[in-house]
């Protein structure tokens, strides 16, 4: 395959900048929001099951990142125990209830949910739950994917948001056709870019905050300080950081 690299490039560059250009007002209303609550105390949780709970690790104390956020995080979910137990879990809404009990939330609070297909059940009804508790719920993922799968709205994640980012990532994930196989995937990408950018739209709107809500890259000179700050803020509520 020749080109190889440009090829893929040219491929994720449109999907990106359709996201840049079509979602940018979804992005900028979801990053007011989440200031907004911010300021009032909430916290930004990020969930994901398989490669979207690698978003959702992304967002916990990353250089440049938004430290008022809390990532969603089980071992039943990532690769811990096997693709195959956790490609079973992420298909059982039943193990909801079970992951939300460690968490305490409150109604400045949100949550992103990562899901490319948009039917896994185990997001589906994570985002059912808390809505049901007037949680702010943003969905991201691929609406052409979702539909493609399941004509059933009860089974569709966007239908159990406040609003759905498109991800644009196409039917199967994959970008080039080569031999009748799909390779090369999008979403987790496209996931992530999606992440930074209201992280961005964030600061624009959180610029005057003390401390300023980011941290800062651990191995930059003065960063600790800065970053001990946001972690005290937050320790008491994230296990995560201790």
């Amino acid at each position: 395959m020749k080109n190889s690299t440009d090829k893929f490039l040219k491929k994720l560059t449109l999907i990106l900048k359709k996201i840049s250009s079509i979602q940018k007002d979804k992005i900028k209303l979801v990053a007011k929001k989440l200031s907004e609550n911010y300021i009032n105390g909430g916290i930004v949780y990020v969930f994901g099951t398989g490669h979207n709970h690698c978003i959702a690790e992304e967002s916990l104390h990353r250089a440049g990142a938004f430290a008022g956020t809390m990532p969603i995080l089980d071992q039943k979910i990532d690769f811990s125990h096997g693709v195959k137990k956790s490609s079973k879990y992420e298909r059982n809404p039943k193990l909801a209830k079970d992951i939300l009990k460690k968490y305490t939330f409150s109604k400045y609070d949100s949550i992103i949910v990562f899901s490319n297909s948009g039917v896994n059940q185990l997001s589906v009804e994570i985002a059912k739950l808390l809505k049901n508790k007037k949680i702010y719920v943003i969905s991201v993922c691929s609406k052409l994917y979702s539909d493609s799968l399941n004509k059933n709205n009860n089974f569709k994640l966007y239908n159990y948001s406040d609003i759905n980012i498109d991800n644009y990532s196409p039917i199967g994930d994959t970008l080039i056709d080569y031999n009748n196989f799909g390779i090369t995937s999008s979403s987790t990408i496209a996931g992530i870019f999606i992440l930074n950018s209201l992280w961005y739209q964030m600061a624009l709107k959180l610029k005057r905050q003390i401390p300023f809500p980011f941290y800062k890259s651990s191995n930059l000179p003065k960063s600790k300080k800065h970053n001990k700050i946001l972690e005290k803020k937050y320790a008491f509520i994230n296990k995560q950081l201790k």
